[in-house]
């Protein structure tokens, strides 16, 4: 019977292994992108055989898939942690959008989330990955406002202005206008509702005053 030291020190070993692996494969990732990085060049990186790539992961996808995975996770523990429960919501909101910010400037982050991973993966499981992680957490600020509008289609319009605000930092844009014009938006969401435009029952028309 392997004795509790020795099983820990395995499962030491493939979290290691796994850990460098999930290293090597983003470096490789963003210096090449995906469709340009082979499987001989990710385990020569992570000074890795074949054989425990596969056997940490069914192929390059899977290992795509682990370090999209993690990314995410990154950037929603970021958040969390920048907006804890405790704080009132108006302010966690915005908190929360700063550390997304703040988050997603990692270098090469932007391009593996917002570009690497839906034409990879598919936008279905990016969106859901999304709905998990950093998606959760505007949701869940959202719900508490007790806004008036759908917060799922809510959530999914302010996500895209995000991601596409962090985009445009990552090619080299001013982070700053992009900061303040989302921060103005949040703002007005957060303040209480008193009042809504009229209803002409069609998008995009609005209802003529007398």
């Amino acid at each position: 019977m392997q004795s509790r030291s020795t099983r820990r020190s395995n499962e030491d070993r493939r979290r290691e292994t796994r850990e460098a692996l999930l290293a090597a494969a983003r470096t490789c990732f963003v210096n090449k992108g995906f469709a340009a990085t082979g499987t001989p060049e990710l385990v020569a990186a992570a000074g890795m055989t074949r054989g425990a790539l596969y056997h940490h992961f069914a192929d390059k996808t899977d290992l795509f898939r682990a370090v999209i995975q993690a990314e995410a996770e990154a950037v929603a523990a970021a958040i969390r942690a920048a907006a804890p429960a405790e704080m009132p919501v108006p302010e966690a909101l915005l908190a929360g959008a700063d550390a997304y910010f703040s988050a997603m400037g990692a270098p090469g982050r932007a391009r593996l989330l917002l570009v690497e991973a839906p034409a990879v993966l598919g936008p279905a499981e990016v969106a859901a990955l999304d709905a998990r992680t950093g998606g959760a957490t505007l949701q869940e600020a959202l719900t508490a406002l007790h806004l008036a509008a759908p917060i799922p289609q809510t959530a999914q319009l302010l996500s895209a202005m995000f991601d596409r605000a962090a985009l445009a930092v990552a090619e080299g844009a001013d982070p700053a206008p992009y900061r303040a014009a989302l921060r103005h938006l949040l703002e007005a969401l957060a303040r209480p509702q008193v009042g809504t435009f009229p209803d002409s029952g069609a998008p995009g028309t609005a209802t003529p005053s007398n």
